[in-house]
Parts: C-alpha cells; sequence; structure tokens
C-alpha cells in the first residue's frame, strides 16, 4: 500500500518523499503517513518528530497507537496486490483524526486520488475491517476452492471467471436478488449430491460447503444478508 500511494499520490498533485525503510528516522516532513503491519504502528509513530501530523493506513487499528501525535488514518477500501498497479478512484477509503485538521487532511488526500471517503468510528473499525476482509480475502479463499472442485472434475478455473463477473456485477446491482441456484430454487435433493461428491472427492472443503449451504439458505429465506 505504501508503495502504490507514493505512486499515486505525486501524480495527483501531492508531492511526496519515500517511500521511506524501516530504520530511517528522517521524518521531519509536516505529514507522515505509515503504511506498516498494525502491530508496528506504535513503534513507527515513536520515531516520527514532535509536530508532525502522523497518520496509519489500517483498516482496524484506531488512532490510539499514533499518540501523542496530532493522528489522522486513511484506509482505502481496496486490494493492491503485488506487481499490479493500484487504481484508487472511485474506491471507499475510511478516515478518522484526532483534530478537524487531521480529519480534513485524510479528507483531503482521499479526494485527491478520487476515493469516496466515510468516517468510521472507533467502535466499529473492527467490524468495518471484518467487512473489507470477507468481501476481498475471503472471496479469494472461496474462488480457489470452487477452482480446486473445478479442477479435480477436468475443468480449468478460467471457465468460472465470466460466472464469477457475473455474479459479482449482480450483486452490485440487486443485492441478494442476484442469489441463484439449486438452494434458492428449493432444490435440495441436487444439494445432496453436490455434498456427497465433495465429501469423496475433495472432504478438506466440506466443512465450509456446509457453512456456506447454511447462509446461503439463509439468504434465500430472508435476503438478510443482502446489505
Amino acid at each position: 500500500m505504501g508503495r502504490a500511494l507514493a505512486a499515486a499520490l505525486p501524480a495527483a498533485g501531492i508531492p511526496v518523499r519515500g517511500p521511506l525503510g524501516r530504520g530511517d528516522r528522517r521524518s521531519t516532513d509536516a505529514i507522515v503517513l505509515l503504511c506498516v503491519p498494525d502491530r508496528e504502528i506504535a513503534a513507527a509513530a515513536r520515531v516520527v518528530g514532535a509536530g508532525c501530523l502522523v497518520g496509519h493506513t489500517s483498516g482496524a487499528a484506531t488512532l490510539q497507537p499514533l499518540l501523542p501525535h496530532e493522528a489522522f488514518s486513511l484506509h482505502p477500501l481496496m486490494t493492491v496486490a503485488s506487481g499490479r498497479p493500484a487504481v484508487f478512484a472511485s474506491a471507499g477509503c475510511a478516515v478518522a483524526g484526532s483534530t478537524d485538521r487531521a480529519l480534513n487532511v485524510a479528507r483531503g488526500l482521499a479526494a485527491a486520488l478520487r476515493m469516496h471517503a466515510v468516517v468510521v468510528a472507533d467502535a466499529d473499525r473492527a467490524l468495518y475491517h471484518a467487512a473489507a476482509s470477507m468481501a476481498s480475502n475471503y472471496l479469494v479463499t472461496l474462488e480457489s476452492a470452487a477452482g480446486q472442485l473445478a479442477a479435480r472434475a477436468g475443468v480449468p478455473r478460467e471457465l468460472l471467471v465470466p460466472l464469477v463477473r457475473a455474479a459479482v456485477e449482480n450483486w452490485v446491482a440487486g443485492g441478494a436478488t442476484a442469489l441463484t441456484g439449486p438452494i434458492v430454487r428449493g432444490d435440495m435433493e441436487t444439494v445432496a449430491r453436490q455434498r456427497a461428491a465433495i465429501a469423496a472427492r475433495a472432504p478438506e472443503l466440506l466443512a465450509l460447503w456446509d457453512a456456506f449451504v447454511e447462509r446461503t439458505a439463509a439468504l434465500a429465506r430472508t435476503g438478510t444478508l443482502s446489505a
């Protein structure tokens, strides 16, 4: 994320010095943005000179690890994969600030990158980040499992790609109304045959399958997971 922001901000008219590496104590800039693991935020903040406005890019962490600095946070609601270009425009961005000035800096950085800033309260940070992890990380886990099943049936995972894209776009447009398949049709005999095949051919995925069947059935009944 640090490298991606360091590349994107100058293109948006905001000069950047860095990214700086571990052990670099030349932290006299007016604004310092820490792009480090959550467990390292407090230690990194301690080596920043007094008087700097200090921010982090964590989704789950509050501003407490940055104290006593005037502090802000900026969490782009998007994934940045190694070796792939990052596009921040149109992404959401969770922001917070310990002062009005700090919050305005976070909002300004988000606006410069054409992201949609939203203030997330400290009490909601973990839940917000859980939503982000489920939408991004767990989707990769789910599709990897689907690819594994397809491969064992002799089908390359690339053939699942149009299906995945259509499902995501349909969810974007209609939420829970995007749900299709045997569960929403009430065809539990087919679901049972699918489960038996997984138990025989990919038993390590059976618990995951059962969990998704349960939640999908709840969605089909009530639509309560559509938000």
